[in-house]
């Protein structure tokens, strides 16, 4: 089921990337493969290029492990050789089985890095051809008992590396192409074993091999499908966190002006005053009142009514500090503003450049007292250094008060709250 398009693509990282958004069109592959039968799962395109940087990091470990063993085994085999068996026998194993340390150690650094499919490809199956040769070579160059049994062994190492490699299946199928054809034709020229005895074994050896192709294959497309599984899963993570935020927004936004909502301030307020403490909290606080609003809605009705709200609620943004300054509707026409770390000085020029500008913007209210056009009432309130004892609630109530006393003035107009000064003696009798 796997091709042999590569393990690993040519400029992918070493290690699993974090994971990355799948397209539309991938999702909707990744849920066809999930919706058909396991066995036909095949992976493709991007999803195969993704799949392969997924288990490059854990295939490059396996085989690499794998040949370094083989290369150990094959030095310790030969020192016990030349230990245990005649002199002449352990000298004739010497020349084929130095053969297999250099090939796998080169193989090995091969994998060391991801590189490109037609040299991984060219380097594994290289390294096995000469790994498995060197193996059959042993036995027939000791010959007598050590002929066949050195095929045996031959044939138990392409097993074992079918097994436990995570390669594409045409990979597979070469390996253990070139172990039946190499155990085949070293048969047949083996004096000891008659011809039908060298197919029989073949057939025998090759039952064994292909149902261990067949047990990779099935592995390989268990692999593919649990990839596939964990990208379904995190797309709909993803939607999930997605919408999560949508409603997070929707929560604290205002759906007419598309500005925060009081929710939203007051919570952001809030945590600006348990950060700082009282005392440490400078800010300026504007509530704003569209002047006459609910005779608008009379005399125009309620569709412009929102209009007004809408473009009154962009010019208070457009006139305001977008990194610093928090604008939300605080009910019905009212705006309220917070400047932090702005002094009264600064506050009252906003404040006028926001009524001003609504002024100027001439949007209809034919039915206020005010004027022919919307116009706006601005109460101020202002939190300096010299106030540690104004907390969120009282500047508020006072931001209030000074809008009221906008109103009460007649209207179109700023307001700003003062608090009356202590004397000494007030300040002495507190401390």
């Amino acid at each position: 089921m796997n091709d042999a398009r590569s393990v690993s693509p040519e400029n992918s990282a070493a290690g699993p990337s974090s994971p990355r958004p799948l397209t539309s069109a991938m999702a909707a592959e990744v849920e066809r493969l999930l919706s058909g039968r396991t066995r036909d799962i095949h992976l493709a395109g991007e999803l195969r290029r993704r799949f392969d940087e997924r288990v490059w990091r854990q295939t490059s470990k396996i085989i690499r492990s794998w040949l370094t063993w083989v290369a150990f085994v094959d030095v310790l085999t030969l020192a016990l050789n030349a230990i245990l068996l005649p002199h002449d026998v352990a000298l004739a194993m010497v020349a084929p089985a130095c053969l297999l340390p250099p090939a796998a150690i080169l193989t090995a650094l091969l994998w060391r890095k991801p590189c490109p499919a037609a040299v991984q490809r060219a380097s594994l199956l290289g390294g096995m051809c000469l790994i498995l040769l060197s193996v059959a070579l042993v036995g027939v160059f000791a010959g007598g008992e050590f002929y066949e049994r050195h095929l045996t062994i031959m044939l138990f190492v392409a097993t074992s590396a079918i097994t436990i490699f995570s390669v594409p299946l045409a990979w597979t199928i070469a390996i253990a192409c070139y172990a039946l054809c190499l155990y085949f034709i070293l048969q047949w020229f083996n004096p000891l074993v008659e011809a039908g005895s060298v197919i029989a074994g073949t057939l025998f050896f090759s039952c064994g091999i292909i149902a261990t192709v067949v047990a990779r294959r099935t592995m390989n497309i268990l692999a593919q499908k649990t990839f596939l599984l964990d990208c379904r899963d995190q797309r709909r993570v993803a939607e999930l966190a997605d919408a999560n935020a949508r409603l997070e927004r929707l929560a604290r936004t205002d759906p007419l002006t598309g500005i925060a909502n009081r929710r939203w301030m007051m919570e952001t307020l809030e945590e600006l005053w348990r950060s700082k403490g009282d005392a440490g909290v400078v800010a300026a606080m504007l509530m704003c009142d569209v002047d006459h609003f609910k005779a608008l809605n009379d005399s125009l009705g309620h569709s412009e009514g929102d209009r007004c709200l809408v473009k009154v609620a962009g010019i208070i943004q457009s006139s305001v500090r977008a990194d610093r300054d928090l604008v939300s509707r605080h009910g019905g026409e009212e705006f309220l503003i917070v400047l932090p770390g702005v002094e009264e000085e600064e506050a009252v020029a906003i404040a006028k450049r926001i009524r001003e500008s609504v002024e100027a913007a001439a949007l209809p209210n034919p039915s206020s007292a005010v004027g022919p056009s919307v116009t706006l009432s601005v109460g101020v309130a202002v939190k300096s250094a010299r106030d540690p004892g104004v907390s969120l609630d009282n500047l508020q109530h006072e931001a209030d008060m000074a809008l009221y006393r906008a109103k009460q003035a007649g209207r179109n107009q700023v307001s700003i709250f003062r608090r009356p000064q202590r004397t000494a003696e007030q300040i002495a009798a507190r401390r």
